[in-house]
């Protein structure tokens, strides 16, 4: 009896719980791809409507109920464009406002950043805090002073007018400032002890280390550059001049009547060479977005 009882009892194996535990993380981790497929799809959708209803008649589009693949597919909404109101040239004018304004952005903010990061001058937290103040500043309240000053430098319907007030962005500065804060003072120093002055500095240290924020500023600057709507509106005022934003509502926009097939078409070619931008240089994007602590 003292043997039975001193006796070792039977392990029993306990799987209830850790069980429970991974059929509920298993079921957590199903509503989460359900919920971002979810949300994937309704971000995609008008998108595709987009792309699908470039190619349908203007009947097909005003009927209802509504449809999604065209029944009779037409390319005439594309064609239009190229053959009856030159979308070329509104490309090309699109085209070399973005580039400028992006090179624009990526050398002074860059420059001003570098400043505000590394660099110690009098005044320089006041210079910050007039940076982070213009940043909350709305753009339509500096709108008709801008446009007075380009009237009265005799820069309307000019590239310079469309790209002059552009060239710096607050958020362009703040964003290098954050990255370069990040960046070893001991590096610097190092390279000022060889002989470097900030110029040199700054061409060979610091900016080869800041290819994810470039990236970063690079695709929001161009990003707002190339939509940019009232701006073009007001300062060209000629087709000659006419960015892709401003043709695409002119032209697609009649005076009784909205031709909805040609909006549609020339909507999927303005946001293709946005869409083809990104896909290139998401991986920088996410890492520059990631690096300054941009939400």
């Amino acid at each position: 009896m003292t043997m039975l009882k001193n006796a070792p009892a039977e392990a029993v194996p306990h799987t209830g719980p850790p069980i429970r535990r991974r059929a509920r993380g298993r079921g957590l981790r199903a509503l989460t791809y359900a919920g971002l497929v979810a949300a994937a799809a309704a971000t995609l959708l008008p998108f595709i409507w987009m792309l699908l209803g470039s190619f349908k008649t203007q009947g097909e589009l005003l009927r209802r109920p509504l449809t999604w693949w065209p029944k009779d597919p037409i390319l005439s909404n594309y064609t239009t464009w190229f053959t009856d109101h030159g979308i070329g040239q509104f490309f090309v004018n699109s085209l070399v406002v973005a580039v400028v304004t992006v090179l624009g952005n990526l050398l002074f903010c860059s420059m001003v950043g570098y400043a505000l990061a590394k660099m110690e001058f009098p005044g320089k937290r006041l210079l910050f805090l007039v940076v982070m103040l213009t940043l909350m500043v709305p753009g339509v309240v500096t709108f008709v002073p801008l446009f007075v000053m380009v009237s009265k430098l005799d820069l309307v319907n000019t590239y310079p007018g469309l790209i002059l007030p552009f060239l710096v962005s607050p958020l362009g500065v703040f964003l290098m400032r954050q990255f370069m804060l990040g960046i070893p003072q001991s590096l610097l120093e190092a390279a000022r002890i060889d002989g470097a002055g900030e110029f040199r500095t700054f061409t060979r240290i610091v900016m080869p280390l800041c290819g994810p924020p470039l990236a970063t500023l690079g695709i929001l600057t161009f990003l707002s550059s190339w939509n940019n709507f009232l701006w073009p509106l007001v300062a060209a005022q000629s087709e000659e001049k006419y960015t892709l934003p401003v043709a695409l509502a002119l032209f697609s926009t009649g005076q009784h009547a909205t031709d909805y097939g040609l909006l549609l078409a020339g909507a999927v070619l303005i946001i293709t060479p946005i869409i083809a931008l990104f896909v290139a240089l998401q991986r920088y994007f996410i890492q520059g977005v990631a690096g300054t602590g941009i939400k």
